[in-house]
């Protein structure tokens, strides 16, 4: 039985050479130039989660080492892993200091979501690496830079990876669909994308989780699949604050929630985007992005969701009472 059909599709397509990266190609150019030329220096990786920073030096790892060489010239460490001060002091500093007998050339070291780290094991680290950059190079990886202490950025060449654009994910995706043979409508496609906000790693997921769970992988389906609210029913929401009375509004909005399972984070983050797309006054428009955002602020503090869906439709009505007085 194939070892990779149990997978997730984001590790059986995980990218194992350089060349079948889909993105960030000046990046992975200057970096494959180091790599010939052996002068790779310490990296840092940094950016939006799902860009491919742990896939390129994956790639690079199995371009310089042999597959029996990888598990003794690599040392991998994950945020799951405890890195704190003492694993600096003990593993990863034996792992650096020790030369190897057969092998010539460097040892690697990734560190993956190093922003996880504590700030005495960063500084810990900024030694060792000052130190033994003979025989070992350091690969780390982050969501955030600022989390790093500026003593490790400075040691390091940065990269940034930025978010996937839309032209890159979609032959990539497309690829996986004809490998996995599954049926895929054009609005599904476009959906994937939406939703995956330049994350690669999010829309394989997606892929995977709606075509397991339906015959065809549409737009409606890949919305429900993800508990995502779809464009018509923010638009019917819109519609009913809008246009209906308080305890009409609410009781249609509840039924859709309970209905669908929607989140009324996801709901308010959608409405935020509709309400830019619709001619509203400029007061009107501001005070509901202020109201909204309180709602939004007091959602992620814990407050009750059903206090917080009548205090959204509250707004809805109060703007539409301004909107009545604008027009007079």
């Amino acid at each position: 039985m194939d070892k990779t059909t149990n997978l997730p599709w984001v590790e059986k397509y995980r990218p194992a050479h350089l060349d079948d990266l889909i993105s960030h190609k000046d990046i992975i150019s200057t970096i494959s130039r180091f790599v010939k030329e052996e002068r790779l220096p310490h990296l840092l990786f940094y950016g939006p989660p799902g860009t491919g920073k742990t896939s390129t030096i994956l790639a690079i790892a199995k371009q310089i080492y042999t597959p029996k060489e990888l598990s003794s010239m690599v040392l991998e460490l994950n945020a799951s892993d405890d890195r704190g001060i003492g694993i600096v002091r003990g593993q990863i500093l034996n792992f650096a200091s020790t030369r190897t007998i057969f092998k010539s050339g460097f040892k690697l070291v990734i560190l993956d979501e190093a922003d996880a780290m504590t700030k005495d094991a960063q500084n810990a680290l900024r030694r060792i690496i000052e130190k033994f950059t003979e025989n070992t190079r350091f690969c780390i990886i982050c969501n955030y830079l600022s989390k790093i202490i500026p003593a490790l950025q400075s040691r390091c060449t940065r990269f940034r990876f930025g978010p996937l654009k839309t032209d890159q994910m979609i032959p990539r995706l497309r690829h996986v669909i004809s490998q996995e043979g599954i049926s895929v409508t054009e609005d599904g496609m476009k959906a994937l994308v939406t939703l995956a906000t330049g994350d690669m790693r999010r829309a394989l997921n997606i892929l995977q989780s709606t075509s397991m769970a339906f015959d065809e992988v549409n737009e409606e389906n890949v919305y429900t699949c993800v508990g995502h609210p779809l464009r018509r029913d923010i638009e019917n929401i819109v519609k009913w604050v809008l246009n209906d009375g308080f305890k009409e509004a609410y009781s249609n909005i509840v039924q859709v929630k309970m209905a669908k399972g929607l989140a009324l984070q996801d709901i308010l983050t959608e409405i935020h985007a509709y309400i830019h797309r619709i001619e509203l006054p400029v007061s009107v428009r501001l005070q509901l992005l202020t109201k909204m955002a309180d709602i939004e602020y007091r959602l992620a503090s814990g407050a009750s969701e059903r206090i917080q869906l009548g205090a959204l439709v509250a707004v809805f009505q109060n703007a539409r009472d301004l909107i009545v007085q604008e027009t007079l």
